[in-house]
């Protein structure tokens, strides 16, 4: 049984659905201290200017400033950021060659109005991967399971709780994770390693480190190639 466990993202880059398409159970690590000017609630897309941030507010009063963990962090609605946000990607994509393809799926992401940050994120990256051909992959929070210890131990904990006997892992976990508690509970460790080719965009020079909306407005149902290639079906 394949694990990756991850924070949860705004529209997050191809290499975060690369991790989804090698697990067999995916956990949304949401019960972690939330990090602030992470990806959390933010990323980026192309335009014509480059790379433009898109943000989602979030409320300071009794969570940010005191290490909340990423399940408690609310949403601010004092200003449209769901308009700006859906009007970006419009200006950015509209000549894209899948624009209408995506339109209805965008339109409905901005029409929600979830009070947590983490159910959008969440319910927005799992739509995506249904795109991406990775809708029968086992979905869960961490906060779901109640997993005990810190760093390395509570991932350990939560990978037994899951069943998982194999972990994939960001690269920039090599400096911290305690390889040898996983070899001790019986769960190998794969790292995985970004290398993607590039693809058309609208505006070059090409930019790798992109929402994944990127990639499926230049590419659709191709976008996949573009991720995982040839490393397995999804």
């Amino acid at each position: 049984m394949k694990c990756v466990i991850l924070q949860p993202s705004y529209i997050p880059w191809r290499g975060y659905f690369h991790q989804i398409q090698k697990a067999d159970v995916f956990v949304f690590y949401d019960d972690v201290q939330y990090d602030r000017g992470g990806w959390r609630n933010r990323n980026r897309v192309k335009t014509a200017n480059g790379p433009v941030w898109l943000t989602i507010p979030v409320a300071k009063k009794g969570s940010v400033e005191t290490g909340a963990p990423i399940d408690s962090i609310r949403i601010s609605w004092d200003r449209p950021w769901t308009k700006s946000h859906w009007a970006t990607v419009q200006q950015a994509y509209k000549k894209a060659p899948y624009f209408d393809t995506y339109r209805d799926l965008l339109e409905d992401i901005y029409g929600r109005r979830p009070e947590l940050l983490a159910d959008f994120t969440i319910e927005t990256t799992v739509q995506i991967a249904g795109l991406l051909g990775l809708s029968d992959r086992s979905f869960l929070r961490s906060s779901q399971l109640k997993a005990d210890g810190v760093k390395t131990d509570r991932l350990v904990s939560i990978l037994q709780q899951v069943g998982a006997t194999h972990y994939i892992s960001g690269p920039s976990a090599r400096d911290y994770l305690e390889k040898e508690k996983l070899a001790a509970a019986g769960i190998s460790l794969e790292y995985m390693q970004y290398d993607y080719e590039p693809y058309d965009q609208l505006y070059p020079p090409f930019e790798p480190q992109v929402s994944v909306i990127d990639l499926l407005m230049m590419t659709g149902p191709e976008a996949p190639r573009f991720i995982w290639g040839d490393d397995g079906t999804a």
